[in-house]
């Protein structure tokens, strides 16, 4: 008797542990965009001086911020909120980090030149990759997701701000939207959603 016993016991134990094993997906604490008309073909000019276009970034997770440079409060605070979720998503899971292409786009390139994207963008983390262009190449971008960006506030001697959507998405490697991340709160939720999305 005490063979089957045994056998039952043990049996029950490694059914527990496969259990145990699998846990329930995590939540996400952004908002899910699966299945909407975020993003889009466009091609603008990295920090590098290189020409970027949606498809270059095929078979990567791509996490896209529109903001400006000469921004005084909102992009840097949510970029930094944004980078750092990032940096702790990259130091728990390297190998998943290393399949996302974090990318800042300018809203304002009468102002944002390559070398001002490219001070702006290594102030946060150097895999951050910093695209301007002309007007109408922004704005080919700006559209195709859906970013609102108009010129907002006149400052004086040629100063001005940008009026803005704040949204940072998480796009998959097909360039499919995927989340908003959520830079609203801080950069550990951040990190959990990145966490929970990249594969």
């Amino acid at each position: 008797m005490i063979k089957p016993l045994f056998a039952s016991l043990a049996a029950a134990l490694l059914l527990s542990a496969c259990q145990q094993a699998a846990p329930p997906p995590a939540q996400l604490i952004g908002t899910d965009i699966k299945g909407t008309p975020f993003g889009g073909p466009f091609s603008l000019t990295g920090e590098d001086g290189k020409r970027y276009g949606w498809g270059d970034f095929k078979g990567k997770y791509r996490l896209v911020y529109f903001g400006y440079a000469f921004c005084p409060d909102a992009c840097p605070t949510d970029v930094a909120v944004m980078m750092r979720g990032f940096q702790q998503f990259e130091k728990a899971h390297p190998g998943k980090a290393a399949k996302v292409q974090p990318l800042f786009i300018t809203i304002d390139p009468a102002r944002d030149t390559v070398q001002v994207v490219k001070e702006f963008t290594d102030s946060f983390h150097p895999r951050l990759l910093g695209l301007t262009g002309t007007q109408a190449e922004v704005d080919v971008a700006a559209k195709a997701f859906r970013v609102y960006a108009a010129r907002g506030k006149d400052l004086g001697n040629g100063a001005y701000l940008m009026d803005h959507s704040r949204f940072a998405y998480l796009m998959d490697p097909e360039g499919k939207p995927l989340v908003i991340l959520p830079v609203d709160k801080n950069a550990e939720a951040v990190a959990s959603d990145l966490a929970a999305s990249v594969q």
